[in-house]
């Protein structure tokens, strides 16, 4: 453990800072080495992962994020190791987990992996990454389903288990990993990235401790998590006072069952936010529930969101956070239930805070969002080599209006957080599609004073000869994102296969392994935001400016904006070929 600073006088507020910066540009430097070493795309351009330093104790120092839906995640990685091996490691020793009601706290694609940083012989800390991994076995290529019905189908659980021993690798392991997946050099060397960027930690860990001396590096950590809870709670004092419920519901457990309701009481005092979900949905059969883990870390993000969004997060910011939920929820899953489209109800506990205090806190918080990671998986042969090809991707899509500006655009959803749109020239090298399309979806939806940001359209046409196969999650097809105070609800998600001679096939919102011959088409289509306030009450040079710029209809501008039919025309004559 950390060496007690013991009689030492107090660090200067100049060290201390330096030393700060130093431990969090850690972090980012591991993020960069790991995006420059990975194998997969969903690695190296989506940017899904995250990387982080914590304590000896497995609290947060600072937090590297693609992906929001991993913040509050990596400390229970590193407490399910501390928890596990104790005193039984060792400099060089690096473990990993995947265990989605332990340290992993998502789905069996997400892999942690830990190292801890000793220096004089001293436990000083840990390095900890999350990546997903485009392969890790189980009844379906891609490693996740929508009609899983147990966790053994999603994949090979890694449950804490030791990958390097003082450097050197535990092969048996790293040989029932690469038996176990359809992909096993991109699977290998995703590992070994993470490894790479750990060790990377490692050393600049030592680097700042031989600078400052390990008693100065732990005086600067105590001061970051202190000064950490001090903004919260200055976050905090901000916010109403009181109680505030909200009630939504996930579409579906993906095997056709009926909506599962999630329920959330809020209560802020000047000491705590507690958020209650006591009511919600027992487990479901089908896989969109999500563990504990995944829960506390969605909670953590709308709370880090109303507090203070501009802090580097770490352990001390969350210490005024309190969650209640009973275990064998939907969001509170207990083994052995299936977990791999686990988002579809992890996103709901950072939503469904957010909906119960959008209206009281307009300032921070917008309407609904398209809210689903809406991913797919898209599974060919690549026609010059016969391997299989696997395209795993998140879409973005609409996010809501606020009480004063219009919604994003094609932004990812708040569990993605910083991840990026794959590119249509890597996917078009990458696999066997070529992107028809990918655009606005200009749907009448989302209006208001201020109207909700538009989602998307993308289109893969199937190239290969042997065809390719689709699984897809893409959760609000049913309910769709929520306007405030007479703002329009927003539009849903869906998928749809296009068949090549022009046969459409009813959208739908989730898809297992159907199947796509050459030259059929997969349309991908995220929802537009929630409005906020009454669309009567947006001026009519915006209306008139996003009629123009193509970004809603005629009909939405005459019916529901209130548009004049000489206002209409002076638009369509300034519009080459009208509308």
């Amino acid at each position: 453990m950390f060496r007690s600073p013991g009689g030492s006088k107090p660090l200067d507020p100049f060290t201390a800072e330096i030393v700060r910066e130093g431990l969090l540009a850690i972090a980012e430097e591991m993020f960069a080495s790991l995006g420059r070493t990975s194998k997969s795309p969903i690695i190296y351009e989506v940017l899904d992962y995250a990387c982080a330093l914590t304590t000896a104790r497995a609290e947060l120092i600072g937090q590297a994020n693609g992906v929001t839906g991993f913040l509050g995640t990596l400390t229970y990685a590193v407490q399910d190791i501390l928890d596990k091996f104790g005193d039984d490691m060792a400099p060089g020793d690096i473990f990993a987990t995947n265990d989605p009601y332990g340290g992993g706290g998502s789905h069996l694609s997400d892999v942690s992996m830990v190292m801890p940083i000793f220096v004089d012989g001293h436990l000083v800390a840990f390095a900890v990454n999350k990546a997903h991994w485009s392969e890790i076995g189980g009844k379906d290529a891609g490693s996740w389903t929508t009609d899983a019905t147990e966790i053994y189908q999603e994949g090979l659980q890694l449950p804490g288990v030791r990958l390097f021993r003082q450097g050197r690798p535990e092969q048996g392991i790293l040989d029932i990993i690469a038996a176990n997946v359809r992909t096993p050099d991109m699977t290998l060397g995703d590992l070994h990235a993470q490894a790479a960027c750990l060790r990377l930690a490692g050393v600049r860990m030592q680097e700042l401790c031989a600078k400052y001396g390990i008693d100065t590096v732990h005086q600067a950590i105590e001061q970051l998590l202190n000064h950490g809870e001090q903004l919260a709670r200055q976050g905090l004092a901000r916010l109403p006072k009181g109680v505030f419920e909200a009630e939504d519901f996930i579409d579906d457990d993906g095997l056709g069952h009926e909506p599962r309701p999630v329920r959330v009481r809020v209560t802020i005092t000047d000491d705590e936010f507690i958020a209650d979900f006591t009511g919600t949905a027992p487990q479901s059969r089908g896989p969109v529930n999500c563990s504990r883990v995944a829960l506390m870390s969605g909670v953590r993000a709308i709370f880090l969101a109303l507090t203070n969004p501009n802090v580097p997060a770490n352990e001390g910011c969350f210490r005024p956070l309190r969650v209640i939920c009973p275990d064998g929820t939907v969001l509170t899953a207990q083994r052995p239930a299936p977990v791999s489209t686990h988002w579809e109800a992890r996103l709901f506990s950072t939503e469904i805070v957010w909906k119960a205090l959008a209206p009281a806190v307009p300032e921070r918080l917008t309407a609904g969002h398209y809210l689903s990671v809406c991913a797919e998986v898209v599974v060919s042969t690549r026609p010059e080599t016969g391997e299989l090809a696997i395209l795993v991707e998140p879409n973005a899509g609409g996010w809501g209006a606020g009480f004063d500006k219009d919604g994003e655009d094609g932004l990812y959803c708040v569990g993605d957080g910083e991840t990026y749109v794959l590119p249509a020239e890597v996917a078009e090298a990458s696999y066997s599609v070529r992107v028809n399309r990918y655009a606005f979806d200009i749907v009448d939806a989302g209006e208001g004073r201020f109207r909700g940001g538009r989602g998307m359209v993308r289109e893969y046409v199937v190239t290969s000869e042997e065809g390719a196969t689709v699984t897809a999650s893409f959760g609000r097809h049913r309910f769709r994102p929520w306007g405030v105070q007479g703002g329009r609800d927003g539009s849903p998600n869906y998928v749809q296969v296009v068949r090549a001679d022009g046969r459409e096939e009813p959208p739908a919102g989730k898809l297992a392994r159907a199947y796509l011959a050459k030259g059929d088409m997969l349309r991908l289509v995220t929802g537009t935001g929630g409005g906020w306030g009454d669309p009567r009450l947006r001026p009519r040079e915006k209306v008139l400016a996003d009629l123009r710029a193509g970004m809603i209809t005629v009909q939405a501008a005459r019916d529901v904006y209130g548009l004049t039919e000489e206002e209409l025309a002076g638009v369509e004559e300034a519009t080459p070929g009208g509308r």
